[in-house]
């Protein structure tokens, strides 16, 4: 013990790396020799980490009870509890504790013993400080990593198992569309507002359809610097530009067999407008710095732009907009489906109330009236938030006003909206207006008005003797559901 103590506290040795911040590090140093415990403490504390310190195993046991360690550093051979007990007792309590193990040469076997049953590392007497930091920073990595794959598992189980949720007839009408759509290889064009759920239409054409058992890639354009797009969406071969030190496949690659979800598609460069326009004419797209390659992903893009007027503005090529938007869905925003209110809360109320380990909880009348009444502008993805905020903060087991945010709570009941007409009007006139108040309810989306009344979105146009913007001649596409 005193031989490691001083080899540990010898200053002419070089840290292993400069110090840094690792305050989310936490290492438990157990041993009951008291001058190694300073030293060890002394040294992660100059990497920054954060370090508990106990002389034994019950006492380890206890702080691991009671704060968050990546990793315990413990001596192999100790009175009363010693290293390998104490690594059995830690996967009991702290499965995802690391455990590196401080071992003297005629030990070393009973280590490897030990790592068989779960420990991470162990280190030779005299200790070394370089390989000591080493060893915990290592552990601390994998801890982080197995963490984090545990958290992607989760999130991809949640997203496998997310379900459209609704029974209003605007729904219905989409994924109506949605369901003839998806066994046909046509492009799919979902529209709609932010938090409208147009990734899930997407999943569900996907699943729909024959190239279910393939993967289904979404790429949002929005979040992707324009300067490494082309490189993501089409890969790249090795040198192909400076730090392309290996080839890789692009998104269109891994969506083989497939469908590939371009979200956010209004915000393409023009120059990669192009290159998707040519796989949709062609079937074949270039990696960055390579040949010619055919694509075989089924293409659903999305957008909560009005890309018509994208192209008016010469922001969107118009060749591009008829080649996405042979069948046109429009996800209509909460607002236009307030009767869906009661089933969406149920369904968020079940997933974060087990996802944060609480008992169902229910929601009183009055606060589902509120919700009821609100319009909700970040549509499904906001009452979404709402719940989950609820489902942490409520301290009762019934979610009532006063856990709601304070726009919620105090908004007042939106007017409903009607028409009356004389007896003896004009049909051409119930028409008009019957349009026209649809349009002011959607703010002018003509596609999501379209859909709730049933109509296409031409017949508007032809009703209010609007010009419908549709290519002329013998290419005009037929007419669609959106």
């Amino acid at each position: 013990m005193d031989e490691s103590s001083e080899r540990l506290s010898d200053p002419a040795e070089p840290p292993s790396e400069p110090p840094r911040a690792d305050s989310e590090i936490t290492v438990l140093v157990v041993d009951d020799e008291p001058s190694n415990v300073t030293s060890l403490q002394k040294i992660f504390q100059r990497e920054g980490m954060r370090v508990l310190t106990a002389d034994g195993g019950k006492a380890a046991l206890e702080l691991v009870r009671r704060h968050r360690v990546q990793v315990v550093l413990t001596d192999l051979m100790m009175p009363g509890t010693n290293g390998v007990e104490l690594l059995r007792a830690l996967r009991e309590v702290s499965p995802d504790t690391e455990v590196v193990l401080m071992t003297a040469y005629g030990t070393v076997e009973t280590a490897v013993q030990a790592m068989r049953e779960g420990a991470y590392d162990f280190v030779e007497k005299p200790l070394k400080r370089m390989t000591i930091v080493k060893s915990v920073r290592k552990a601390a990595e994998r801890h982080s990593l197995l963490e984090e794959n545990r958290s992607l598992r989760q999130e991809i189980q949640l997203l496998r198992h997310r379900e459209i949720v609704g029974q209003s007839a605007a729904l219905r009408r989409v994924l109506d569309v949605a369901t003839q759509a998806a066994p046909s290889t046509a492009t799919v064009l979902i529209l709609g507002e932010s938090g409208t759920g147009k990734e899930l239409i997407a999943r569900f054409i996907h699943h729909k359809s024959a190239r279910s058992a393939g993967p289904f890639v979404a790429v949002n354009c929005a979040a992707i610097p324009e300067s490494i797009l082309e490189a993501e969406l089409f890969g790249h071969e090795r040198g192909a530009f400076t730090g392309a030190v290996a080839r890789r496949e692009g998104r269109f690659a891994r969506a083989r067999g497939g469908t590939l979800f371009l979200d956010e598609i209004g915000e393409l460069s023009p120059a990669v407008q192009v290159k998707i326009l040519r796989v949709l004419q062609e079937g074949e797209y270039e990696p960055v710095g390579g040949r010619v390659e055919k694509s075989d992903a089924r293409i659903v893009a999305a957008t909560n732009r009005d890309l018509m007027a994208e192209v008016e503005a010469g922001r969107f090529r118009e060749d591009l907009y008829y080649r996405l938007n042979v069948i046109a869905i429009t996800a209509p925003p909460l607002r236009a489906r307030r009767e869906d209110i009661p089933l969406l809360v149920d369904h968020f109320l079940g997933v974060y109330c087990k996802k944060n380990g609480r008992a169902r909880l229910r929601v009183s009348s009055e606060a589902l009236g509120k919700l009821a009444d609100y319009s909700f502008p970040g549509n499904v993805r906001e009452l979404e938030n709402v719940i989950e905020r609820a489902a942490v903060l409520c301290r009762s087991d019934v979610i009532g006003i006063e856990d709601l945010p304070e726009s919620i709570a105090n908004a007042q009941k939106q007017p409903a909206s009607s028409l009356s007409f004389a007896i003896g009007t004009p049909l051409s006139e119930i028409e008009g207006r019957a349009i026209r108040e649809t349009l002011r309810y959607t703010a002018g989306d003509k596609s999501l008005a379209a859909q709730l009344l049933g109509i296409s979105t031409r017949t508007i146009y032809r009703k209010l003797g609007e010009p419908d913007g549709s290519p002329r001649g013998p290419s005009a596409l037929p007419e669609n559901s959106g």
